[in-house]
């Protein structure tokens, strides 16, 4: 098993040094380009204004890594003029230290209505049709409708998700380094294991080694032995690792917000001719979804091109199993899973600065499964790994 055992997590924490390949973050002159880029995609699907919540487009656009809660904190952005910002008043110290761009505040106590200030802009602005942040909650839809009755409302999808699908450099650099930094832990939790050792101990070590490296901890992190790998997302429990078993562990870390999310499979000990004859068609398939991705074509066609190689192993077809139960991979950014998807039915085509999961996983029933995840983005010429893949079944590490 080379690269599997042999240390542990007090050694491999211990050896651990911070990255020192640090990427740069988003400039102003960046931020402003995207918030006139949604200005001419508003525009172009009618609408005179968008409104974006808090959020990771928030974050997008202004830098602000707030989450939504019940109170609205938004942006407005108009087709043309400068944004404002809808927020509590309270909270106005702490988001001004957190803004990276310069824009009006309108603000509302705690008894007000933020909606009203959403219609009176509008109003001012002369907007007749607004474009609505699909990651907006309901809530707060409902709730504009009824202060600016008069107001049509549509999405903003084409907007944001049109400005964020496509990845700048900067952005790319930054998920580098979050891709690379998680990659070397994975390299680091394989080298601890042991036989019982409990999936929890090796959760809490690859939390640690994700703080040590330099990123934001685990932003989730799935470790299954055996049985538990037959389950994309996992089993509950805390299962303890056997002579023999496949591991499955998938996880991931942020770098200012941008996520990586890394799966490796490989077994403790030695593997069997069924679990070397899986591995090898995972392997192949995803071989095969990221030979697909070229530029134009539909991302349906990178999720067909994995399932090809399945079918014609024996496997399916569709998502029957044993076989692949999900798509072959997602959009991924300042969120973890984002448009545009690698999935029947998405016909976005590929395009320059998209980036992508490839992981087309297998899974035998009640047995194991399988599931190499790495990440690619699209160069004007095709397809580009962040992470290379996994080189064998006993070797997961080169």
């Amino acid at each position: 098993m080379s690269g599997i055992g042999g240390s542990s997590p007090a050694e491999q924490l211990a050896a651990i040094t911070p990255w020192d390949r640090i990427a740069a973050p988003i400039s102003l002159d960046e931020r402003l380009a995207r918030i006139e880029k949604a200005r001419k995609l508003t525009r172009d699907s009618g609408a005179d204004a968008l409104i974006i919540g808090a959020g990771t487009s928030l974050r997008y656009f202004a830098g602000v890594p707030w989450g939504g809660t019940e109170r609205l904190v938004a942006m407005l952005i108009p087709v043309t003029g400068d944004p404002l910002i809808i927020a509590p008043y309270f909270e106005l110290g702490s988001l001004s230290a957190e803004m990276q761009i310069t824009a009006e505040f309108r603000l509302w106590q705690e008894d007000e209505s933020p909606t009203a200030l959403v219609a009176d802009a509008c109003r001012a602005w002369g907007v007749g049709t607004l474009a609505i942040d699909p990651a907006l909650p309901f809530l707060f839809v409902d709730r504009i409708a009824k202060s600016a009755p008069g107001l049509s409302l549509i999405s903003g999808a084409a907007a944001v998700d049109g400005c964020r699908m496509h990845k700048s450099p900067a952005e790319i650099a930054l998920m580098q380094q979050a891709k690379s930094m998680t990659l070397e832990v994975h390299r680091r939790a394989a080298l601890t294991l042991r036989e019982g050792i409990c999936a929890s101990e090796v959760i809490r070590f690859i939390d640690q080694a994700h703080r040590a490296i330099g990123g934001a901890g685990s932003t989730f992190c799935m470790v299954q032995f055996g049985h538990g790998t037959a389950f994309p997302h996992g089993v509950p429990g805390d299962p303890e690792l056997r002579e023999g078993d496949m591991v499955l562990i998938d996880t991931g870390t942020t770098v200012q917000g941008y996520h990586s999310d890394i799966t490796r499979s490989y077994v403790f000990g030695q593997a069997n001719d069924e679990q070397r004859r899986i591995w090898d068609l995972e392997k192949a398939a995803q071989a095969a979804a990221f030979a697909a991705a070229r530029p134009g074509a539909p991302c349906e066609s990178v999720d067909q091109a994995a399932r090809d190689v399945l079918e014609a192993a024996g496997l399916g077809p569709d998502y029957a199993l044993p076989g692949l139960p999900h798509r072959t991979g997602h959009g991924i950014g300042l969120s973890i899973h984002e448009p545009a998807y690698l999935v029947r039915g998405d016909t976005t085509p590929l395009g320059t600065g998209m980036c992508f999961s490839n992981e087309p996983m297998i899974v035998i029933p009640d047995r194991f499964g399988i599931r190499l995840e790495d990440h690619f983005y699209m160069a004007e010429d095709g397809p580009r790994w962040f992470t290379e893949p996994q080189v064998a079944i006993d070797a997961p590490f080169g």
